[in-house]
Parts: structure tokens; C-alpha cells; sequence
């Protein structure tokens, strides 16, 4: 891009912390000074929350950038630091996870119990001959034998990678391939949208690539036939729960690997995001503790992601857990048996602590204020999101009808490669502003510069980076060290670019502005996707926006929105639904300026989203350019983009 970003957008809201939430909060203001003070010994302060088999001495190697060591003369086991140190605490009778299937079947689990089938699946593994540093491929839905599979792996050293559960045979066997993995674990199946779907027959497809895999450990959880090949294929209670109970935690060094996740993929080869131990383990445990205001002897907390995205690694296994959190873990979707399904499991439980995705918030607006107001969300103290820029609107509506206009929006960037939050108000200390993440947390030194490298003033827009190495920060591309520096490091020298376009307002407050692939060049101007999507969900009968810029002669990029509406405005006839769309591309124009009025809104009942809740806005441009679509593998639903592409063509809705 030629210039920075346009700062279209303006949010005057603010919001304090709740008085008695400030008063006992974890983290207060002391936290930035010390960490501005000695941003390193405010790191080896947080690192000692942990237990060290063996304490460092050395807090970072920064001898061979971009290649970090942390805490690196030190030993540990975060196993044995998400269970062991708690039992031996006298917290072993503590419940960690709530779990609930979709079907409705439940399991409460124990510290103790949690660590006894953890220890016997460490054994089952070492039966099998998984050594340390060996690659353990994880395919398994939202049950919990992911959460003791991930511990069982780190428990005797060897590197976990979580496929998740929906990904198809190619992106399995790829992942597998590229990491040389021994052994798999999945299940027969799981449960999702009110039907058993299989796993198994997907890994099955997968091995016929795979020589390296020796043998499948697979859990029984839908009861259905599935193929079977005898000596390498094993039961998980034949193998796992006949197992001695009884193992020691062997300690390792900070720097040793604890799993590869990939990422999507979706146009070129998947990256394999290495994440060591010490480091990674520091950051998950303290920003659980931090941002989320954790009490763990009060507090019921609920991270909605799945295990196979980093989410799910950070928030639901390693930092909760290291932290003795009582968790609730949920198998299947949000609509599934009825769309009131959240707020019934945050009604059952009495979670304090909700951490979802804007996506997610966005859906449950388009379905009515009315779901949610059925049930009893007042044990709810502090809400989150996390996954993409949440609109203001929707961190509006989420603090209105979910946290009952009382609770702190703690809005958090990062991303699978950082390993843990980055940006995100505390809910102590944090006046908050809707659609806003506010401030690098302490200790983490992030920037918004332009095109040169140069910070950009406040009001201006331009690319977030980060200027100092973070604990939890990956450390290479599995295999691949020059593509890591390629990626990473080679647009802005000595500086991580994670991808993503940002904003500083005339607070100084950061905003998050999408991936700079979405960012559209119209008529010399850059605009974000986000800030075009933010101004139509501002609009009333509007519940989720997506935005792409397609060619266009005249100014380079015109803009293209597809809208979903709330479900009381959908429009009855034709007329109805173009006199919408004029408005709601006034009511843009009025928002932002003339130069951010989209030519074209086209009214659609659903967007084409991955498994993880991303609008996949690379199919959008195809539709909006007339092109054939791409790969629609990674999608939660692909008859999506035909209902897309047919309205398009029934209602080529322009500017007049």
C-alpha cells in the first residue's frame, strides 16, 4: 500500500470498571509502570507464578534475532503445572471442567481425576513408544480426552498438534506429513448440529499418505461403525483407561517444543507455528489471570472455541488450567437443540467469565434480544471477545443484553502465531471504549507505524507491529526458519508484522483494522473493511456485515457489502429490500463520508465463515467479481456461497 490507513471511525463512549471490580482487581495500574520500569523482570515476575523443577536464571536470549529463548536455563513440566501443583496444593477435589455434550450428556471432572487420566494416558503413550520431541497428531471434537491428550503429550515430552475436528482428509494428511507424526488420536465421531459425525473414516482417508503413523488411539463417543485396521488402530478404553494411574512428570527445558499448530491455510501452504514451553506457558497463565480478573475459587469460566484453534490451546487447556480454574467445556454449537443453548448453559453452571467470538455475538443479535433475555445471565461478572474486531455495535449489544449493561468488555488481540494476548483492556483498570482493544498489555511493546516503518500520529491508521519479543511468541514455521523470518520479519526490519492493519485515535487507544489483505484502494484512498462493516452494523435493522472491494474502472476498488439483517427487518418484496440497501448505503455515507459509500449491498441470509467463525471474505471478492469460487473446504457450511451467488444474480442491487 502507498499510504496508511483512513481513520474513518469515530467513538466517543467510555466505559469504567465497576467499582468493587477496580477495587479487587487482579492486575491494577502499578502493573504498566513496573513493566514499562523492567519490561524483563516484570516477565520473570509472572514466569514465577509457575512452578520450575528448575529455576532460570536467564530471562531472554535475544543473541540471534527473531529467535527467542526464553527462561531458557530453566526446567519445567506444564503438565505437571495444570495438575500436580494443585492436587499437592489440596485442590484436587476442585472441579476443573464442566463438561456438556451437544446431546445434552454430562461429565464433571476433578483436578484428581482429571490428573489420574492424564498420568494413564502418558503411560498408554510411552507403551507405544512416543518418546519425547516426538509429533502426536491430535483430530478429536470437543470432549474431554482432547484436554488429556494435549497433557499426556506434555507430560512426557512429546509435540502435540490438534487438528481441528471438521478439517478434511487433504488438510489432515498435509499437517500430519509435515510435522512426520507417529501416532494419531481421534474418536469415532462427534456431535454437532443434532447428528453424529464421523472422524475416524476421515483419518483413515488421511493415512493412505502417511507412513510415518504407526498407530491410532480412537475414543468411542458416538457409538457408530466405523472401519478398523487391526495392530495399528486402538481403542482409547482398551489402551488408555487400563493404564497405571501412576506417573511422575519428567521436567524439560523452557525451550522444548510443546506443539505445532497450523495455520488455515487457505492460500498457500499451511504454516506449522511452533510454541515451546516456558515462555508460552508464562503468558497463558498470567494473561488468564489478568485479563479475565480470574478468581479461581470463586469463579465458573467458559471459553467457547474449539481445542483446534489456539483459542482453545491457550484459554481452555494450558491457561485455565495452570491457573486451578473451574471451566465449562462445550461440545457442539450454539443453535443446537435451540439457539437459547449458550444462555442455558451459562444459566446452568453460573458462569462468571464468557469469552466468545465477535461472530458469534454478531449471530446472536440477528437472532432477537429476546433469546437471551430468557434466561438468568446475572452470575456473569466479565465478558470477552476474541477472533476478529468486534463492531461497536455489537460490543454494544453484548454488554447491554449479555453482561446487563454491568459487566467490563474485555475486547483482546492476538493470534495463533503470538501464542497469547497482546492487546486488551484490563477490567480493573481500563475505561473502555466499544470496537476498541486500547492498550498493548504490560509488558508486551506494540506500535502502529506507516509504509516506512515510522510511527503514525494519533488519529492515523497504518499497521500494528511489535517492537520487543514476547514470552509466548512462536518461535519458527515448523521446518521452515526462513519462512518464519519471510513472514514475520522481513516487512519491517527488527519488527514483528503480524498482518493486521490499526488505528491510533486522539486518545492514543488502538484499534484493530482486519488483515491488510482486506484493506480496499478506493479512489487513493485506503479504507478498512472493518470500519465500512462497523458503520453498517451501527445501522438498526443490521446484525452482521461483510465488506470486500472489488475492481472496479473508475476508482480502482469499489465496495461491495453483503448484509445480514436482525431477523424483525427482513424485507417482505423486492422494493422493500432495494429502498433497504439505498438506505443503508446512505446511512454508510453519512457514517463515514462520501468516499466509503458502498456501490452495491446485496441482502444475504447467511456469510461464508470457517469452523473458527472468520468470514472468508477471499470468496466474497470472487462472487463480487464474478469469478469461479475457490476452495470452500474450510467452511462451517459451503451451500452458503451458492445462496450468495443465486441472490446476486436475482438482485443485482447498484448505485443509482
Amino acid at each position: 500500500m502507498s499510504e496508511t490507513l483512513a481513520n474513518l471511525l469515530h467513538e466517543s463512549r467510555r466505559f469504567a470498571p465497576p467499582a468493587d471490580l477496580a477495587a479487587d482487581a487482579n492486575v491494577t495500574e502499578s502493573a504498566y509502570a513496573a513493566a514499562s520500569a523492567d519490561r524483563l523482570a516484570f516477565w520473570a515476575e509472572q514466569a514465577k507464578r509457575l512452578h520450575w523443577h528448575k529455576p532460570f536464571t536467564q530471562i531472554l536470549d535475544w543473541s540471534n534475532p527473531p529467535f527467542a529463548k526464553w527462561f531458557a536455563d530453566g526446567m519445567l513440566n506444564a503438565s505437571y503445572n495444570c495438575l500436580d501443583r494443585h492436587i499437592e496444593a489440596g485442590l484436587g477435589d476442585r472441579v476443573a471442567i464442566y463438561w456438556e455434550g451437544e446431546p445434552g450428556d454430562t461429565r464433571t471432572i476433578t483436578y484428581a481425576e482429571l490428573h489420574r487420566s492424564v498420568c494413564q494416558a502418558a503411560n498408554a503413550l510411552l507403551a507405544l513408544g512416543v518418546k519425547p520431541r516426538d509429533r502426536v497428531t491430535i483430530y478429536l471434537p470437543m470432549i474431554p480426552e482432547a484436554v488429556v491428550a494435549m497433557l499426556a503429550c506434555a507430560r512426557i515430552g512429546a509435540t502435540h498438534s490438534v487438528v481441528f475436528g471438521g478439517f478434511s482428509a487433504d488438510a489432515l494428511a498435509g499437517r500430519i506429513l509435515d510435522q512426520d507424526a507417529t501416532l494419531v488420536i481421534t474418536a469415532d465421531g462427534g456431535f454437532r448440529r443434532g447428528k453424529a459425525t464421523a472422524l475416524k473414516p476421515t483419518v483413515d482417508e488421511a493415512l493412505t499418505r502417511c507412513p510415518t503413523v504407526r498407530n491410532v488411539i480412537v475414543v468411542r463417543r458416538t457409538g457408530e461403525e466405523i472401519p478398523w485396521t487391526p495392530g495399528r488402530d486402538l481403542w482409547w478404553h482398551e489402551t488408555v483407561q487400563t493404564a497405571s494411574p501412576e506417573h511422575t512428570a519428567e521436567p524439560f527445558e523452557a525451550e522444548h517444543p510443546l506443539f505445532i499448530l497450523y495455520t488455515s491455510g487457505t492460500t498457500a501452504k499451511p504454516k506449522g507455528i511452533l510454541h515451546t514451553t516456558g515462555g508460552y506457558l508464562t503468558q497463558c497463565a498470567w494473561t488468564h489471570h489478568a485479563v479475565f480478573d480470574l478468581k479461581p475459587d470463586k469463579d465458573i469460566y467458559w471459553c467457547t472455541a474449539d481445542i483446534g484453534w489456539v483459542t482453545g490451546h491457550s484459554y481452555i487447556v494450558y491457561g485455565p488450567l495452570a491457573n486451578a480454574a473451574t471451566q465449562v467445556m462445550y461440545e457442539g454449537t450454539p443453535d443446537t437443540p435451540h439457539r437459547g443453548r449458550f444462555w442455558e448453559i451459562v444459566q446452568k453452571y453460573k458462569v462468571t467469565i464468557l469469552y466468545t467470538a465477535p461472530t458469534a455475538i454478531r449471530t446472536f443479535a440477528k437472532w432477537g434480544d429476546d433469546i437471551p433475555a430468557k434466561f438468568d445471565l446475572s452470575s456473569l461478572r466479565i465478558i470477552g471477545s476474541v477472533g476478529e474486531p468486534i463492531n461497536p455495535e455489537a460490543w454494544m449489544w453484548y454488554r447491554e443484553h449479555i453482561g446487563g449493561g454491568r459487566c467490563p468488555v474485555v475486547d483482546t488481540w492476538w493470534q495463533t502465531e503470538t501464542g497469547a494476548i497482546m492487546i486488551s483492556p484490563l477490567p480493573g483498570v481500563t475505561h473502555a471504549k466499544p470496537g476498541s482493544a486500547m492498550q498493548p498489555l504490560p509488558g508486551i511493546v506494540a506500535d502502529v507505524v506507516d509504509d516506512t516503518g515510522n510511527p503514525v500520529p494519533k488519529g492515523g491508521g497504518g499497521f500494528l507491529v511489535v517492537r520487543e519479543p514476547w514470552p509466548s511468541m512462536l518461535r519458527t514455521v515448523w521446518g521452515d526458519d526462513q519462512r518464519y523470518i519471510d513472514t514475520y520479519w522481513s516487512r519491517f526490519p527488527g519488527l514483528y508484522f503480524p498482518g493486521d492493519g490499526a488505528k491510533r485515535d486522539e486518545d492514543g487507544d488502538l484499534w484493530l483494522l482486519g488483515r491488510v489483505d482486506d484493506v480496499m484502494l478506493v479512489s487513493g484512498h485506503n479504507i478498512s473493511t472493518t470500519e465500512v462493516e462497523s458503520a453498517l452494523v451501527a445501522h438498526p435493522k443490521v446484525a452482521e456485515a461483510a465488506v470486500v472491494g472489488a475492481t472496479d474502472p473508475t476508482t480502482t476498488q469499489a465496495i461491495v457489502a453483503f448484509v445480514i439483517l436482525r431477523a424483525d427487518a427482513v424485507p417482505n418484496t423486492q422494493e422493500e429490500g432495494d429502498a433497504l440497501a439505498r438506505e443503508l448505503r446512505d446511512h454508510v455515507a453519512r457514517t463515514l463520508g462520501p468516499i466509503a459509500k458502498p456501490r452495491q449491498i446485496l441482502l444475504v441470509p447467511e456469510l461464508p465463515k470457517t469452523r473458527s467463525g472468520k468470514i472468508m471474505r477471499r470468496l466474497l471478492r470472487d462472487v463480487a467479481e464474478n469469478r469461479a469460487l475457490g476452495d470452500v473446504t474450510t467452511l462451517q457450511d459451503s451451500s452458503v456461497m451458492d445462496l450468495i451467488a443465486a441472490n446476486l444474480r436475482a438482485n443485482p442491487t447498484r448505485e443509482d
